[in-house]
């Protein structure tokens, strides 16, 4: 079984952090855009962390500037999974670095997916399903005596 990633959003060196919020909007699918060039190379992020850093961080700006290229606030190179790597690789990204989504690239650092927590969690819900998936059909109706016993 392969954890699912899904199409990441994507934006093009120069684009301003108003389109880019906008892109976030429109897909209603996360919380970040990723930056890519001509070719589908990885160059970058934006998070909505990079943009709320900036608000309420040490180095507080007066404020965000919408018409602002992306790369004045993205982050670059960003922590990436290959595709051969495993869930446990991607766990441990996030886990490292506090990340909600992790960019999958290939051998040539072109973007071809994103993962996100709720992959991980429908990856782990459809491999151990009796495991994750023990609530009697009922939830309010009560058990007896212990399961086996």
């Amino acid at each position: 079984m392969v954890v699912g990633r899904r199409l990441p959003v994507t934006v093009s060196p120069g684009t301003s952090i108003a389109d880019c919020l906008r892109a976030i909007q429109r897909t209603g699918t996360g919380d970040s855009v990723f930056v890519t060039d001509d070719d589908g190379r990885l160059l970058g992020v934006l998070t909505e962390r990079d943009i709320f850093g900036r608000l309420v961080g040490p180095d507080v700006a007066p404020a965000v500037d919408l018409d602002a290229a992306v790369e004045t606030y993205m982050t670059t190179s960003p922590h990436t999974l290959r595709l051969a790597q495993t869930v446990l690789d991607a766990l441990e990204i996030m886990q490292s670095g506090r990340y909600r989504n992790v960019p999958v690239v290939d051998d040539d650092h072109r973007l071809v997916g994103v993962v996100r927590q709720v992959d991980i969690l429908k990856f782990f819900a459809e491999s151990f399903p009796e495991e994750l998936l023990n609530l009697p059909p009922r939830p309010h109706q009560r058990m007896e005596q212990a399961e086996g016993g």
